[in-house]
């Protein structure tokens, strides 16, 4: 159980934070950075719910807590020696899962005839905006993964790859399984 009871520490204020082992380290660190990301597109799909309902609401909520396991797990470096604790870790049932709603939406749609904008309505262009900024997570999870001695669980990287599919599918689901999405035209304004 987590119980805050008080939210300044003062421990942040010369740059440094501090893992989830009690390492500190930059806030600008690889690691603090990619936990970061994910914090924001959390919030993002946060942004989202507020215009779905049913399903995809129950969807989004879970992921929004897979999220937070997500972020504690980034914030506990892999460790050669086990430790006293087992930390929390992204598993492959949770990617599965991911995978079997990427599966049952994308059953109901129409296929793409051309590449889709973001837009179309409120809760699509917010999944949209969602799915972005997890790509922008992966590529510094990438960046971290290739940095020597940084020990990251790769499960995480399969989640967070699924789940920018995900967003996709679910921002097309939303648009009225595909009829409301805004569709790219080449070329289209080139003439002026």
């Amino acid at each position: 159980m987590v119980k805050l009871d008080r939210i300044y520490t003062r421990g942040g204020d010369a740059g440094e934070t501090s893992l989830g082992n009690g390492a500190r380290v930059a806030k600008s660190s690889l690691r603090v950075a990619a936990y970061g990301e994910v914090d924001e597109a959390n919030a993002v799909i946060g942004i989202a719910r507020l215009y779905v309902e049913g399903t995809e609401d129950l969807v989004l909520g879970r992921i929004q807590n897979d999220l937070f396991d997500l972020g504690a797990d980034l914030c506990v470096p892999i460790e050669d020696e086990a430790p006293q604790y087992p930390p929390l870790r992204v598993t492959q049932a949770q990617v599965d899962w991911l995978e079997g709603q990427i599966d049952r939406m994308n059953a109901e749609l129409a296929p793409l005839t051309s590449f889709v904008l973001p837009g179309g309505s409120f809760a699509a262009a917010f999944l949209h905006q969602a799915r972005t900024v997890v790509r922008r997570a992966e590529r510094v999870l990438v960046e971290l993964l290739g940095t020597p001695d940084e020990k990251v669980n790769r499960l995480v990287l399969m989640y967070l790859n699924r789940l920018s599919d995900l967003l996709f599918v679910m921002s097309r689901y939303v648009n009225g399984k595909g009829a409301g999405d805004v569709l790219w035209v080449p070329a289209a304004n080139r003439d002026g």
